[in-house]
């Protein structure tokens, strides 16, 4: 049994997702991050950097944060949604860093700017706007080459990006220009595991 720390965010998705997919037993406890609660001492000893997701395995005591790294482990772990060979698991590492050193934390800046900051900043958005532009293009590239992220296959990769790109529309981004990244959307999207995911992140 594992228990999953998490928010409504896209770092916060990513844990679910990759749970359900696993068929993995689970609990999701949501932490409030209006209210503080990453800050609070319990949490804080799970996750040093005060962010979710953590997951802790109930089984062994083994607690993990930084949401990469969760789901690196958890596909090593069951040795699914990875490849099985040093080569491929180490593209799906790479993708990963990729993803958790660029991907997240320009597209969240671009989405604090646009929703969140207490006056507008033309110069930020611009910069913010042009690295996502940026980024969508080095996956668009990328879908071109592969069906998916890292692999001729779905693994990590795929779930640790998609709960970023899919928030395209609120961060203004047409995806007209991106049809690859439209169609790898959609067909995440449709997969039965993460429309339950998220079912049971809306429940308290």
């Amino acid at each position: 049994m594992y228990t999953a720390y998490i928010a409504g965010t896209p770092n916060g998705k990513k844990i679910p997702i990759a749970l359900e997919e696993l068929g993995l037993d689970y609990r999701l406890r949501h932490v409030d991050l209006g209210a503080g609660e990453q800050h609070q001492p319990d949490f804080v000893r799970l996750s040093p950097n005060h962010k979710i997701p953590v997951l802790v395995d109930e089984d062994t005591g083994l607690s993990l944060f930084e949401s990469c790294a969760i789901l690196y482990h958890l596909a090593c772990a069951t040795g699914r949604l990875i490849p099985a060979d040093t080569q491929g698991r180490e593209l799906v590492l790479q993708w990963l860093f990729l993803q958790a050193a660029s991907t997240g934390p320009m597209l969240g800046q671009l989405w604090w700017f646009r929703h969140a900051a207490p006056a507008p900043n033309p110069q930020a958005l611009e910069r913010y706007t042009r690295e996502a532009l940026r980024i969508h293009a080095v996956l668009e590239q990328r879908l071109s080459e592969s069906p998916w992220v890292a692999a001729q296959e779905y693994t990590v990769a795929d779930i640790a990006w998609y709960t970023w790109m899919e928030t395209h529309a609120e961060l203004g981004i047409d995806l007209q220009a991106y049809p690859r990244i439209k169609d790898w959307l959609d067909r995440i999207a449709a997969r039965p595991a993460l429309r339950e995911a998220l079912r049971r992140m809306e429940e308290r």
